[in-house]
């Protein structure tokens, strides 16, 4: 989306936009969270927005989009997936695997998920199937939110004080750090592994 665009909205419904865009991000439906929280930021460094108010919406609005698609999850998962899985290729033995490794990993990937898209959305419902306990996912998901958000939106805020940066360009920018992200993931898991097998 068009940041031109994301920018009319805010001004046209104040903060409570970037609540919604945030929310139904987690989700599931489509939104620009990374762009978005990195706009915000240097929406902030031009003064356009105040950080505690964009800081308050966005971490609110990814934590009840994390607490909405656990509940959709542990309502409705469960009994979906139990009787139409095998036409979908999840057979019990493939079940019970998933189900293994989330009560396993399935901490990590609620708090770190938040920086892989796909994984944040898949995440709260895999919990909410999975029965995973609700306090800890919740202190889980406000951590997370916390430890995406803040980081997020302060390099925009940081580039924003420090260089000019035409609102054009925001989406590619925001790419760019989740392309850097993911290839400090990988170089990890590579030196990971030479380390093992050493």
């Amino acid at each position: 989306m068009d940041t031109n665009i994301i920018f009319s909205y805010i001004q046209s419904y104040g903060y409570f936009i970037i609540f919604l865009f945030l929310f139904f991000g987690i989700v599931g439906i489509p939104a620009p969270e990374e762009s978005l929280l990195f706009f915000l930021g240097v929406l902030i460094s031009q003064q356009q927005l105040e950080w505690a108010y964009c800081f308050l919406v966005s971490w609110f609005g990814a934590t009840m989009g994390m607490i909405a698609a656990y509940g959709i999850g542990y309502y409705f998962g469960h009994p979906f997936i139990k009787r139409y899985g095998k036409y979908i290729g999840m057979k019990e033995e493939r079940w019970e695997r998933t189900n293994h490794l989330f009560k396993k990993y399935g901490k990590w990937l609620v708090l770190f998920g938040f920086y892989l898209p796909g994984v944040r959305q898949i995440s709260p419902y895999m919990a909410g199937v999975i029965r995973f306990p609700f306090s800890l996912f919740l202190f889980l998901s406000f951590v997370g939110a916390l430890l995406w958000v803040a980081p997020v939106m302060s390099v925009g805020l940081f580039l924003g004080q420090h260089m000019r940066i035409p609102l054009a360009s925001i989406p590619l920018i925001g790419l760019a750090l989740f392309l850097l992200f993911l290839a400090v993931v990988w170089i990890k898991q590579l030196l990971g592994k030479k380390q093992f097998e050493n």
